[in-house]
């Protein structure tokens, strides 16, 4: 039996719509700039354009396939495990599959060659651990019932405690790294798991607990990290790239993408490997899924990999040039603090093409039953990202260390907590991993290093934290929108009860008329 064609066709088309408004602001605002304030190199527009052509290609299969598959898949996943109500087995297969899929994520590849003094593999497999770990933690809180603000209040204290005892070098790169760790394949996975885990509860508060996979997922890798910082003290590095492709005709161009995709094509493979191999080896037991779903899922995956390889070529081989001299450009000028707006702006829209931002509004959308609009989740990671890449600005401007924000930031952000309902803490601090993905990593953190050179500040301690940054405004703005609703809906109540009490007031009158 076939997928039918149609709906495939009317996927595509809804995708290919949302696709275009995510890019096409970030390539006139690129464009504006290189013609205008920021004129940059052929070689390097033409890398840009060819990434931004592949993003798009690569997004709009992504958007597809998670639909068709990796939704379904992780849901399914959760369901199954939670109903075996085999404890050991919830517990074991969560751990394999968090420290698995860590180890093969792109960025964490990326954050460990940026690290000096740490042997590559150590980093990862300690940073894999601790998603691993917290992984598991987020689990148990969901099935126990275990209220999400506080574990987060008490991990938090937790990683601040350790601040004094790490290099302030060392302390942006920490932070970044819970960011770099929630990419384009996990989170899905990891959101989906989280829903198919709670639907099996019937409590009231199921609802809420499907959320907070993913920040709890992102505290492992900032502790983990940290506690390498202290054992291994490392240095500050002074490395930033600033190469620029040498492409002189459409040979060179091809050329220079056709070495970078067989790199993406192994990386996305190892990691959709694990996700597929515990999914078959569940359904080789459990053996419930028809033909029809099982063909939607393999078409799914398929679409989900081929997307994923063409996306990251686009953005690592097209975009990390582009962003780097962008910022080097830009801090040159007599003007420099023109970077900041300029940076606010690409920050408001950039978050719009992050990939797995497409499936967290989406998510929340369809499991709040509209409550919490796609739109209004959009704008409020819009509002958050752009004031975080304004504020890791002026700390490229300035030198400021990074405490300076995430302290009061993350205050706020767990303050906020005790105020507003308990989704909306769930989906934000999960939104603020989500809103941390490849095209932050790949555009934004080049961005920032190339200003930070230009301007001869220290790349490691200035330059590295835009991550952490972009990933802790939205856990505010987000649980602003959720104090605006409560209060909304506190207001709507109220006149409610009002109305009802004056048409009770009225049938009482009526009564005694009546009487009378």
């Amino acid at each position: 039996m076939k997928l039918p064609h149609f709906r495939l066709k009317n996927k595509f088309s809804e995708k290919f719509s949302e696709t275009m408004k995510a890019v096409l602001p970030i390539l006139a605002i690129v464009l504006l700039l290189c013609f205008t304030i920021a004129p940059i190199p052929p070689s390097i527009l033409m890398t840009f354009l060819v990434g931004a052509t592949l993003l798009v290609i690569g997004m709009l299969f992504f958007n597809v396939g998670v639909e068709l598959s990796m939704t379904p898949i992780g849901e399914r996943t959760g369901t199954v495990m939670t109903k075996s109500k085999n404890l050991f087995i919830v517990i074991l297969v969560s751990f394999v599959m968090g420290f698995v899929i860590t180890i093969s994520e792109p960025d964490l590849q990326v954050l460990a060659n940026q690290v000096p003094s740490i042997p590559n593999m150590t980093l990862i497999l300690a940073v894999a651990l601790g998603v691993a770990v917290f992984l598991v933690l987020a689990i148990l809180r969901m099935l126990l019932s275990i209220p999400l603000s506080y574990l987060l209040v008490f991990f938090y204290v937790l990683i601040f405690a350790l601040t004094p005892f790490v290099q302030k070098d060392f302390l942006s790169v920490a932070f970044d790294s819970g960011g770099v760790t929630t990419g384009p394949m996990t989170v899905p996975f990891i959101m989906a798991f989280g829903i198919g885990i709670s639907a099996i509860r019937s409590d009231k508060h199921a609802a809420d607990d499907s959320f907070g996979l993913v920040s709890m997922g992102s505290i492992g890798p900032i502790l983990a990290v940290m506690l390498l910082g202290i054992i291994y003290e490392p240095g500050a590095s002074e490395q930033v790239s600033d190469s620029i492709p040498d492409v002189a005709n459409t040979v060179d161009l091809w050329k220079l993408f056709s070495a970078g995709i067989p790199t993406y094509i192994h990386e996305i493979a190892a990691s959709l490997l694990p996700i597929v191999v515990i999914f078959t080896i569940i359904q080789l037991i459990v053996r419930d899924i028809n033909k029809t779903t099982i063909i939607k899922i393999t078409v799914g995956i398929f679409y989900t990999y081929i997307g994923l390889v063409l996306f990251l070529t686009g953005v690592n081989v097209g975009f990390m040039p582009a962003g780097n001299y962008l910022g080097q450009t830009i801090a040159g000028l007599s003007y420099a603090w023109i970077i900041i707006p300029i940076g606010m702006l690409i920050g408001y829209f950039i978050v719009k093409a992050e990939p797995a931002v497409f499936v967290l509004t989406k998510q929340v959308e369809e499991l709040t039953d509209g409550s919490i609009s796609a739109k209004a989740m959009g704008m409020s990671l819009s509002i958050g990202v752009a004031a975080s890449v304004g504020l890791a600005m002026t700390r490229v401007l300035t030198g400021i260390s990074i405490m300076w924000f995430l302290v009061p930031g993350y205050l706020i952000a767990l303050v906020l907590t005790f105020f507003v309902p308990k989704i909306f803490t769930a989906i934000a601090f999960d939104s603020g991993g989500v809103a941390s993905g490849p095209m932050t990593a790949t555009f934004l953190l080049p961005f920032a290093m190339g200003a930070c050179g230009a301007l001869g500040g220290n790349i490691v301690a200035d330059a590295f934290g835009i991550v952490s940054m972009v990933a802790m405004t939205p856990l505010i703005t987000i649980q602003i929108m959720g104090l605006v609703y409560r209060i909304k809906d506190t207001k709507l109540h109220k006149e409610l009860a009002s109305q009802a009490d004056l048409t009770a007031l009225a049938a009482y009158g009526d009564m005694e008329i009546i009487e009378l």
